[in-house]
């Protein structure tokens, strides 16, 4: 039996320049397969972050502790400054819809889905915890890469996250 690692450095190429008066964020968009956030201004990624996802990432979250981010158009609605991780942007998932087909499986559809940097006291290690899906369904990014998207993104700014 042969063991294969693969490593995808998930460098953050365009977030290394600061932000710019101009960069405005009117979307978010998020392709799970590549492991990739955008911000989107104007109809240009303005900057592209990787991240790391839930345990079990493929597929749309149906149930609280599936380990899946959510698929579909969200609002990011709050955030934490004093989150348990280096600050966090909430995602307004479930859905009224979302929370129905839920209660029709008999399961709860979960929530307190975030855009998050890394877990408290461990952001120096952040590179490593990127390269494995560690969330139990949020999104993660590094520290550094959190405050810029704190900066850059309102409440109320819109976010697509794609299968």
């Amino acid at each position: 039996m042969r063991l294969t690692i693969t490593f995808a450095i998930c460098a953050s190429t365009l977030a290394a320049a600061p932000a710019l008066a101009g960069d405005m964020v009117d979307l978010v968009r998020v392709d799970k397969s590549e492991r990739r956030l955008e911000l989107i201004g104007d109809g240009k990624i303005l900057r592209t972050y990787g991240i790391a996802l839930g345990g079990d990432p493929v597929g749309h979250k149906h149930r609280e502790g599936d380990q899946r981010t959510p698929e579909g158009r969200y609002l990011l609605d709050w955030r934490n400054p004093e989150s348990i991780a280096h600050k966090s942007i909430h995602i307004s998932y479930p859905t009224a819809v979302e929370i129905a087909a839920a209660k029709a499986a008999g399961v709860e559809p979960g929530g307190m889905i975030m855009i998050h940097g890394q877990p408290n006291g461990y952001g120096w290690w952040g590179w490593l915890l990127q390269l494995v899906d560690w969330t139990d369904g949020c999104i993660a990014v590094t520290d550094s890469d959190m405050d810029e998207i704190w900066t850059m993104v309102a409440d109320g700014t819109p976010i697509e996250i794609e299968p």
